[in-house]
């Protein structure tokens, strides 16, 4: 037998909608106004998996989205020698409004070129296909209420899809609603009946899975009796929390398994902080004697590990990478840039080899044209460094490495100037609308080398001159669990990222150059430590 580890997909992977053609396996996850979009992972023993794409990348562009709106909940699904999928584009999402888009692309290869989008209309998010055997085919998804004295998550519905038209029929039937927060609805027909796996009880704590079925695509549909497939609300000390927002997917042996969101918080004076994101997990699950899914393992909690049938290789723990800027553009399976991509005239690889030169862009408030690549963390123990080759000559003028969650929460170790202090660092911290900053420590001129390490929920910085070992650390333990969906009271729904960026407030072009560049994991525990 094989072992699956859970996390398959570590760091910010959430909402993971799973394909098999073949002996492939795809897993598409939701990427929010992060660029590019739509992260497309592959494995063909679902124990290994590696990114293999996006499939919004070229021309594709989130500038003006809110934090946590642009590419919600993607849904990949195979049918008539194409893949297809389905995305949502969330526009604004103030009060009881949220402005989206629903679209769908195809393409005969998972690599593209992905088809021109098709508007599938704006009644709601989390729209998945179900291709029926009779050759329709058919969307389902969350349909939105804005009116305040009305439950805001209206119900889930169905609506045919009339592909030689390029058209929804205009008409959708609510299939299912419950009291509680309905989402993530996936249909799958199983024998003489159809499977709605649903999604509930929101993406914090007390999220889960659950199921209705019936004999007709349009209901009615029974209700489980069990309340729940998958979920952690009742255990919240198991390593994988938030379980939930699931699809199944059937392997050339026959057995089901299930792919979920989870995530493994890390401890802040006893309460939990999500800081990796949320993640994605696999577990084998089985069909019981009146046909209800059920997890094989028994109960609801989310494992660890999961047997599965062959003998794969032992899949190895995240380690990092070091990046040498010597290729002939950025790896976008490694690097993020928000809601669009950098121009070659901002991300200069070809001005001086083996560097990055990154022209800085707008303040870290900007939803338009911000300078900065982003990786993700991906365990709870991380030491990123950097070779930050600038010389600012203003206030206004800023570069450094970053530990990034979204506009409202950042902790950067920046490289400045001012008449003071001359050139120095300092860390500089933002916390919903509160902006801190440390006291400056002097730099000489030339390269400098930064560090961030993540321990837990804490945070470090140290610097360094180029060759010289002797790393100084910058005075100060800062709040890596602010960085989480848990801190504060806004939607938060994305994870932490390392990066580099580069500020010209000014906008007379200042650069700063960026080379060797590294990110180191450790092991963690089953459950990082508490500060």
């Amino acid at each position: 037998m094989g072992v699956i580890d859970n996390p398959i997909l570590r760091g910010f992977n959430p909402d993971p909608s799973i394909l098999r053609v073949g002996d492939d396996y795809f897993i598409a996850t939701s990427t929010f106004e992060f660029h590019p979009a739509v992260r497309i992972h592959h494995s063909t023993d679902l124990v290994h998996w590696t990114v293999r794409g996006h499939a919004l990348d070229e021309g594709f562009d989130l500038r003006g989205v809110p934090d946590s709106g642009g590419v919600w909940a993607p849904s990949l699904s195979y049918s008539d020698g194409l893949f297809w999928l389905a995305y949502s584009v969330v526009r604004s999402m103030d009060g009881d409004d949220k402005d989206i888009d629903n679209h769908l692309v195809t393409a005969e290869s998972i690599d593209g070129p992905w088809s021109e989008p098709v508007h599938l209309g704006s009644r709601g998010f989390d729209f998945s296909f179900f291709h029926d055997t009779d050759g329709t085919h058919w969307i389902v998804g969350v349909q939105w209420d804005q009116r305040p004295e009305h439950p805001s998550f209206g119900g889930l519905v169905l609506e045919q899809y009339l592909p030689d038209e390029k058209r929804t029929s205009g008409t959708a039937t609510v299939i299912h609603q419950e009291p509680t927060l309905v989402e993530g609805p996936n249909l799958y027909r199983i024998g003489d009946a159809y499977h709605l796996l649903i999604a509930a009880g929101g993406t914090g704590w007390n999220h889960a899975i659950t199921v209705a079925r019936s004999r007709e695509i349009t209901g009615p549909y029974e209700r489980d009796a069990q309340p729940f497939v998958l979920t952690s609300r009742d255990a919240p000390g198991i390593p994988l929390q938030k379980a939930g927002h699931g699809e199944l997917v059937q392997t050339p042996s026959g057995d089901w398994m299930l792919v979920h969101l989870a995530s493994r918080p890390t401890l802040h004076l006893g309460e939990r902080y999500s800081t990796l994101g949320r993640e994605t997990s696999l577990q084998r699950v089985v069909f019981d004697d009146e046909g209800w899914l059920r997890l094989a393992h028994g109960g609801h909690h989310a494992a660890v590990q999961v047997e599965i049938d062959g003998d794969p290789a032992q899949a190895t723990a995240a380690r990092g990478f070091v990046e040498r800027f010597d290729g002939p553009a950025i790896d976008s399976r490694r690097w993020s840039t928000l809601r669009a991509a950098l121009a070659p005239d901002v991300a200069d690889l070809t001005a001086r080899p083996g560097w990055l030169r990154l022209r800085g862009g707008h303040s870290p408030a900007s939803v338009f044209d911000q300078s900065m690549i982003v990786t993700r963390v991906e365990e709870h123990h991380a030491v990123f460094e950097a070779t930050i080759d600038g010389d600012p000559t203003s206030t206004r003028e800023l570069a450094g490495v970053i530990a990034w969650y979204d506009r409202s929460g950042w902790i950067w170790l920046q490289l400045g100037w001012d008449a003071d202090h001359g050139r120095h660092v300092r860390v500089v911290s933002r916390d919903g609308s509160r902006t801190s900053r440390s006291a400056p420590v002097a730099v000489p001129a030339g390269a400098v080398r930064m560090r961030a390490t993540l321990d837990g929920p804490a945070l470090r910085f140290a610097v360094a001159e180029v060759g010289d070992d002797g790393w100084v650390d910058v005075p100060g333990v800062h709040p890596a669990w602010t960085l989480s969906d848990d801190h504060g009271d806004r939607l938060r729904f994305t994870g932490l990222f390392f990066g580099i960026r580069v500020d010209d407030l000014d906008g007379r072009g200042w650069s700063t150059d960026v080379g060797d560049v590294s990110l180191r994991f450790a092991d963690d525990a089953a459950s990082a430590g508490e500060d």
